[in-house]
């Protein structure tokens, strides 16, 4: 299981760099070239700005020269929701699961099962999972942490499960400046598992052997 968790995507030459590796030693183990690499892009755009965001990603991925296809969870159900075993007809080499309001973003989820796909993918195919922001938190034990502090996002879905994938025992706190500290140290004391807290300059890789700072 590999995740590279970040604030804002591949925003940095150094994260950007670090993917392109990732993902070309994946395909190299499968007798492949980066050119053959498939991405899914899950999104929640809503209006003409938020697809503006949707774009770019799609933009940045084709340019590094993947293969994407896109989900907006604004759709009713996802096509492959209950065929990510061995006889799906489409499997993704990454998983890249953009940012907004992660109550609403998890509830779409679940509605369009999409969630267990992507459960699926990750842990059982071994697609590399990309979250951005809401995508990085979504990732973790919890998404309790989406809605703390002065910036929280606001649970307006009254979402009332709020336990992530659960892919690592990380939640990440996104966005994070130094006068947020306080928050994140509170939220910490709070719950047993750990916290992360990422600029947006920075990512986080995680796989079964390591953890490792971006």
């Amino acid at each position: 299981m590999t995740l590279l968790l970040t604030s804002t995507g591949l925003s940095t030459k150094e994260i950007q760099e670090f993917f392109v590796r990732k993902v070309v030693e994946k395909m190299v183990g499968q007798g492949k070239s980066l050119s053959d690499a498939t991405a899914l892009i899950v999104a929640y755009a809503q209006n003409a700005h938020e697809q503006g965001y949707v774009d770019e990603s799609v933009q940045e991925l084709t340019d590094l020269g993947l293969s994407v296809t896109v989900f907006n969870l604004t759709e009713e159900k996802f096509a492959f929701a209950e065929s990510a075993d061995d006889s799906s007809d489409k499997k993704y080499d990454v998983v890249y699961v953009c940012g907004g309001n992660t109550f609403a973003i998890l509830e779409r989820m679940k509605k369009t099962g999409i969630d267990t796909y992507i459960e699926s993918a990750v842990c059982e195919h071994g697609a590399l999972y990309v979250g951005v922001s809401a995508g990085s938190i979504i990732a973790g034990p919890s998404i309790e942490i989406a809605g703390w502090g002065s910036e929280g996002d606001p649970n307006d879905v009254n979402l009332q499960n709020l336990s992530g994938f659960s892919l690592t025992d990380i939640s990440i706190f996104p966005h994070f400046r130094a006068e947020l500290s306080g928050e994140v140290a509170e939220f910490q004391k709070k719950v047993s598992y750990s916290v992360t807290a990422l600029t947006d300059t920075e990512a986080l890789w995680v796989d079964k052997s390591a953890i490792l700072y971006i």
